[in-house]
């Protein structure tokens, strides 16, 4: 390990490990289908980009970086609309598929193998930083956020989806999810589901709201996400079930944006 990378979590390779297990079972397959042009939407129930009020807005003609893209279908179908996208993750597999989907597909952008953590691209870069299961869960907050704003050009926006902070609380570590709490929040902030190799960072709104604010950007929305009244079970994330995500949210969207 170099000297650069020493003050890098181990949450880092942990996550890589997992995430090359997780192309081979499920996002490489799926690879096709995401990356095909079609409606925006929103995790694991596929919630409407246009029934949340398009956190991301308009695109077109933005310099964007993705933080933790994966196969980077996300940041594709940005391309479709318009954008300049970049896309950061630090897992070899992930990136194979997204050139491979590159040569098939004739979308072309740079990717760039490195972790939310410490990017290096030049600082005031980018319109727009967004994540979408991305470091917004698997890269430690309190770096990823910082880079996110370095990144960023004044009155940049910061936009990222993760799980919400009441389903974390109610997980059950066997699987699923309960209607009651099963951890404190009081402390939380790294948690590795027992079995699992990957690690994941989940902390609470008053800590969002303080690290977004110490990072220099103003909070504009929070987007709490319900399963839509006709959504199924997930075929591969089946931590959360609909029945559950119909009363709770399931996940949360944050909007925050540097002063001009």
């Amino acid at each position: 390990m170099t000297e650069e990378q020493s003050d890098l979590p181990d949450s880092i390779a942990a996550n890589v490990a997992d995430w090359t297990k997780v192309n081979a079972e499920f996002t490489d397959g799926q690879a096709d289908r995401a990356w095909e042009p079609q409606e925006l939407t929103w995790g694991v129930f596929g919630v409407r980009d246009d029934a949340i009020g398009s956190p991301l807005g308009d695109v077109n003609g933005l310099d964007v970086v993705e933080l933790g893209c994966g196969t980077a279908y996300f940041s594709a179908q940005l391309a479709h609309r318009g954008a300049r996208p970049v896309g950061v993750d630090p897992t070899p597999a992930q990136l194979a598929t997204a050139r491979r989907m590159m040569k098939r597909t004739g979308v072309t952008f740079p990717l760039v193998e490195a972790p939310g953590e410490r990017v290096p691209l030049p600082d005031a870069s980018f319109d727009l930083a967004f994540s979408e299961f991305g470091a917004s869960l698997w890269a430690d907050p309190k770096m990823w956020v910082a880079e996110a704003a370095r990144l960023l050009r004044p009155g940049g926006r910061l936009v990222f989806l993760t799980n919400s902070f009441v389903s974390y609380l109610c997980a059950i570590d066997e699987g699923g999810t309960s209607e009651t709490l099963q951890r404190p929040q009081l402390g939380a902030y790294r948690y590795q589901w027992p079995g699992e190799t990957g690690i994941e960072y989940h902390i609470s709104h008053s800590d969002w709201i303080d690290l977004l604010r110490a990072n220099g950007f103003e909070i504009e929305r929070l987007v709490e996400l319900f399963a839509p009244p006709d959504a199924t079970e997930h075929s591969y994330y089946e931590y959360v079930k609909p029945e559950w995500a119909h009363k709770w949210p399931h996940e949360e969207i944050w909007v925050a944006r540097l002063p001009s």
